[in-house]
């Protein structure tokens, strides 16, 4: 469905900081513009193959407006982990990094018998949640 998520930040060297850690837990690396020309202002993670012809990605820039960026009340971005680790890796990396816990990694049994999720602010406020699905304790290799 698709193609990048965009989120606004007042800060891209400290938002590069933070995602480079967050998303690195969860095997996400930059997108590489870098034979594309001018990408001042922007980065992103996932993957941008082929001038975008091939992308599903996250990407951080600051408003085109030039206004502070700022957060929608109720949004938020869902990123995908294939273990328990991941969340927990993700949500220890993101509080290391300037961000803030908005709930502790564990099972969200509201949602489904194996909802293991994290939630936290980004520097600038936008809302992440880390989710895993598939497993209802913790994995052999550990939480």
């Amino acid at each position: 469905m698709f193609t990048y998520v965009c989120l606004g930040t007042n800060n891209l060297t400290r938002a590069a900081r933070f995602y480079d850690a967050t998303l690195g837990t969860l095997g996400l690396s930059r997108c590489d513009t870098s034979d594309e020309g001018e990408w001042d202002g922007w980065l992103g993670w996932g993957t941008y193959r082929e001038h975008g012809a091939t992308e599903i990605a996250l990407w951080l820039c600051e408003p085109f407006n030039g206004e502070p960026a700022s957060v929608g009340n109720g949004t938020m971005v869902a990123l995908r982990a294939s273990s328990w680790s991941q969340v927990n890796a993700f949500h220890a990396a993101a509080l290391a990094h300037g961000g803030v816990s908005d709930g502790e990694p564990g099972l969200r049994l509201e949602y489904n018998p194996d909802f293991y999720a994290a939630y936290v602010r980004d520097p600038d406020g936008n809302k992440l949640a880390v989710v895993c699905r598939g497993f209802t304790k913790p994995q052999a290799r550990g939480v």
